[in-house]
């Protein structure tokens, strides 16, 4: 469907346009009329789906049918856009900007990790739009720097990342500061138990809109390459040497795991930078900027630092570790082949991470095809193994009768050090 048939206003119209879209993704589609109905919205969409602009558009265009002319420091809150990451939250403040650009409505954007004060001016000279994280906002709060008595919109994106990050107590704090007349948009990737409880809480009659998950895939190219654990570091850069990628993220699972491969990447010669919750967010903008310009090519980054960034274009994602979480390879795999660009996904698999292949090949219903790269052979089996290293060593006091014998572990009372262990556990 064509952006100019869902109803949106001629500013909003003139900078889609800007952009260079045309038609509507499936959750766009499906949610821009049903918000712009004035009805409460439960979304279910993966990352990658278009669905920031699936809120932001018709919040724009309702907010833009009643603005009153008001001076900027009398301008109250009047839509809040509460974010699980600064990431994220940084991306939704730029959609906002990008499609409001034609309209006489201010936003700003608060998270931590950054000086309060320069936002508490922001607020103080008028804000129609706010996008923030919960603990910066209930801070301002506080402070009784912010109000938000006269909020008419309520998103709570990703909710899902929300409630894995415990953010759950935070958003009822949130939603306590808020007024009972308004409308609420809640977006999530997954609808658990916690989930539907939250949103029961709040949502008012809500229209359901989903999109099936493999709308959410079907433009991006996944591959597996079965290799051992010890060479995954040189595949990797052979992959991105040998294929000339410009510009390529990719997950690991912790935070020492994404600066160790940024080291050694850098060691191959290849320009690289990792963002993670231990680093700073002008480390973190800034290394993203670099990305985004091509003054690095590889952005290493660990699931949560990555939720919610935008790169127009991505070619490449690459699972240097597959996650725990099956879903979470979704979100991944979703940073590429977006707004109707083909991507490239590659997961570099061992042994041992066998049955996390399992699963989300369960989750998204298709086998993935497995390409073996010469010179990194090593097949499941031998990968499940484990290394010699970790193989049990002989005990040959046991053959040797001189040798004392050892009394059985159940027959032992716990040393200091063995208590201790049981004690921290």
């Amino acid at each position: 469907m064509k952006f100019e048939q869902l109803g949106l206003s001629a500013e909003l119209l003139r900078a889609v346009n800007d952009q260079g879209y045309t038609d509507a993704t499936p959750v766009q589609e499906k949610s821009i009329p049903v918000i712009i109905d004035g009805h409460d919205v439960l979304a279910g969409a993966q990352t990658g789906t278009g669905k920031t602009a699936g809120f932001t558009l018709p919040m724009l265009h309702l907010m833009q049918k009643t603005h009153p002319e008001r001076k900027s420091h009398n301008r109250p809150v009047r839509a809040l856009v509460l974010t699980p990451t600064r990431e994220l939250a940084a991306q939704v403040a730029e959609s906002i900007s990008t499609y409001g650009k034609y309209l006489p409505l201010r936003s700003t954007v608060v998270f931590g990790g950054v000086g309060i004060n320069p936002q508490i001016q922001k607020l103080q000279r008028g804000v129609d739009i706010l996008v923030a994280t919960p603990g910066r906002l209930l801070d301002l709060a506080n402070q009784r720097k912010v109000d938000l008595s006269k909020v008419e919109f309520f998103v709570l994106d990703e909710a899902d990342r929300m409630l894995d990050m415990g953010f759950i107590h935070d958003i009822r704090r949130v939603l306590k500061l808020l007024p009972q007349k308004r409308q609420n948009l809640l977006f999530s990737a997954t609808f658990s138990k916690e989930i539907k409880q939250l949103a029961s809480g709040f949502l008012k009659s809500p229209v359901f809109v989903e999109v099936a998950r493999n709308e959410t895939t079907h433009q991006v190219t996944q591959v597996i390459h079965p290799v051992g654990k010890l060479k995954k570091r040189a595949l990797l850069s052979k992959l991105i040497s040998e294929g000339e990628w410009k510009q390529v993220l990719v997950f690991t699972k912790t935070k020492h795991g994404a600066n160790r491969l940024t080291k050694q990447l850098e060691e191959d010669g290849i320009q690289a930078a990792a963002i993670h919750g231990n680093k700073s967010q002008t480390a973190r903008t800034k290394a993203l900027a670099a990305f985004k310009d091509g003054r690095i090519r590889v952005l290493v980054a660990t699931d949560i630092a990555a939720r919610g960034l935008d790169i127009d274009q991505l070619p490449h994602v690459v699972n240097y570790e597959l996650p725990n979480v099956p879903e979470d390879y979704v979100h991944r795999i979703g940073r590429t082949g977006r707004a109707g660009n083909f991507g490239e996904a590659l997961s570099l698999v061992c042994g041992e991470e066998k049955k996390l292949l399992t699963d989300i090949e369960r989750l998204i219903k298709t086998s993935i095809p497995k390409v073996v790269v010469e010179g990194f052979e090593p097949s499941f089996a031998e990968e499940s193994a484990r290394p010699e290293a970790q193989k049990r060593k002989p005990d040959h006091r046991r053959h040797d009768p001189k040798s004392p014998r050892r009394p059985s572990s159940r027959n032992r009372r716990p040393g200091k050090r063995e208590g201790q262990a049981n004690k921290a556990s």
